[in-house]
């Protein structure tokens, strides 16, 4: 390269570098001047806003002046307020106290009055007794000289005077008082008996030393009997029952004086009925399921009747001796129904009394369980139940009361009296003991009621204890098609209104008999 070209060069070099610059400070003039007009516009703007958010501090700054100037009219006008309130209340206690206080003023002058009426009273008073005084003197010394007696003799005579009515009028009143004692005692014990009573009515149920047992039909006989009369010799063996057949319709007869052994062969002839195979080995198997239901069922019945009496504690033997007297009867009287009413009456008698009821209705639950003892014992029913509940653990006050209800022994409590009143109650009322007879009357009569109320009967006869009715009609009002007809309406009559056991037989009689069962 040549010194030419260089020198072109390097003054191209420089004239570019000299254009450059020139082209840079052009910018930067021209920036600056941009910067300048943006800051001028910034600070315009930056002027009205703040002269804008000053005009806005001056209104808010008014309006909280004003704001606080009407708070505090508002406190300064509720203060005035309070103030003349209390002002008025004050201004009303100063009245009310001003007329107390003329009240009290006024008081003190009627005490003040009062007080001198009562001293002038009191200066009254002792002159009066002072003569008094004196006049008792005098009528003392005149009596003592009419008399002839001082006055600590007069004294002595008249105080024997009064001693001697006071006793005789002691002696009256006594009396008096023992009658109507007496006499309360007396409606008391009404009262109570009353009560008791009232509070426990139970029914009783009479029961025989027969069974009947319903047939569904006249076969079965034959198949109870059996070949040769197997049959019923097995079923008297298992049972001690003996079965009679004869020819009442549709049911045998189960007599034997146990009970129990009665309703073992009861319920296990209706079973071998039910079931229909009758024979010695079906029965003694029969038999010995039916007599343990029959031990469970006096357990049971035994447990229920203590809970019910609300009775604990008892020997497990003394609770199954009570379960049995649900199988007993004295004197028509279902044994435990008897039981449970004397433990009832005991205990609402002892309650009346304040006695211990407790002890009144263990002794109710156990007196007469002697009746349901083995029958090997020896003695009335009343020792034997004693020396059971002796023998299982019973306090003596148990004891004493059971062994004393038919007074066989001195009564050492008075529970034991209570048992006897309780015993007595139940076993005597009236309608204790006759239950079954008067059921029994009702039904006949209810059966002639029936058949009476319907037209055309001439008269109707209730026969064979109650098990057939026979009416006799008018032939002229009844026809032998009415007849049939009132045979089955009185017999649905009597279905709908009585109630009885097995059949009963309806006969209308008219030249023809037409008959109809109430099933």
């Amino acid at each position: 390269m040549g010194v030419e070209q260089l020198a072109i060069v390097l003054i191209v070099a420089v004239v570019s570098v000299i254009i450059g610059y020139l082209l840079r400070k052009q910018v930067v003039e021209s920036k600056a001047a941009e910067a300048e007009t943006l800051a001028k516009r910034i600070l315009n703007e930056a002027e009205k806003e703040a002269e804008t958010k000053l005009r806005a501090a001056e209104l808010e700054t008014k309006e909280l002046a004003l704001q606080a100037k009407a708070d505090l009219e508002r406190e300064t006008k509720s203060r005035r307020q309070e103030l003349e309130s209390a002002q008025r209340g004050l201004d009303q206690k100063e009245e009310t106290i001003g007329r107390k206080l003329e009240q009290v003023e006024r008081r003190d002058r009627e005490l003040e009055t009062l007080t001198k009426d009562l001293d002038n009273r009191e200066r009254a008073t002792a002159d009066k007794e002072i003569l008094c005084a004196q006049l008792m003197e005098d009528a003392q010394r005149q009596l003592e000289r009419i008399s002839g007696l001082t006055a600590e003799e007069a004294r002595k005579l008249l105080l024997q005077n009064l001693e001697q009515e006071a006793r005789l009028e002691s002696v009256a009143l006594f009396k008096r008082l023992e009658d109507e004692t007496r006499e309360a005692a007396e409606t008391k014990a009404k009262e109570i008996l009353t009560i008791a009573v009232d509070k426990c009515a139970s029914e009783f149920i009479m029961e025989s030393t027969v069974s009947v047992v319903d047939l569904p039909n006249e076969e079965m006989k034959g198949r109870i009997i059996g070949r040769e009369g197997r049959n019923i010799r097995a079923f008297e063996r298992a049972t001690g029952i003996d079965v009679i057949v004869d020819d009442t319709p549709e049911a045998v007869i189960l007599s034997g004086f146990d009970p129990i052994r009665r309703a073992i062969a009861k319920e296990a002839l209706q079973r071998l009925i039910t079931d229909g195979r009758i024979h010695p080995a079906r029965i003694e198997e029969i038999v010995e399921k039916v007599k343990g239901e029959i031990d469970d069922d006096i357990k049971k019945a035994g447990e229920r009747v203590a809970f019910e009496m609300g009775i604990s504690g008892i020997h497990p033997e003394l609770v199954r001796l009570v379960g049995r007297l649900k199988y007993r009867t004295s004197y028509s009287q279902n044994q435990l129904q008897h039981t449970i009413e004397v433990a009832q009456l005991a205990g609402i008698v002892a309650a009346e009394l304040g006695l211990d009821v407790k002890v009144a209705k263990r002794a109710g639950l156990l007196h007469d369980i002697g009746k349901s003892a083995d029958v090997n014992m020896e003695g009335t029913h009343v020792s034997i139940s004693a020396e059971l509940a002796k023998k299982y653990g019973e306090r003596p006050k148990v004891v004493n009361a059971i062994a004393a209800h038919h007074e066989d022994v001195e009564i050492t409590c008075l529970e034991a009296v209570v048992l006897q009143i309780a015993d007595t109650l139940s076993a005597a009322r009236p309608g204790a003991r006759r239950e079954l007879l008067e059921s029994y009357v009702k039904r006949l009569e209810g059966l002639e009621r029936i058949a009476n109320s319907f037209t055309g009967v001439s008269k109707t006869y209730a026969i064979q204890a109650g098990r057939e009715v026979r009416i006799i009609v008018e032939s002229a009002e009844v026809s032998d098609v009415q007849a049939y007809q009132l045979a089955r309406d009185i017999a649905k009559r009597i279905e709908e209104e009585l109630q009885y056991p097995g059949h009963i037989k309806v006969t209308v009689i008219r030249e023809t008999r037409a008959v109809e069962y109430a099933k």
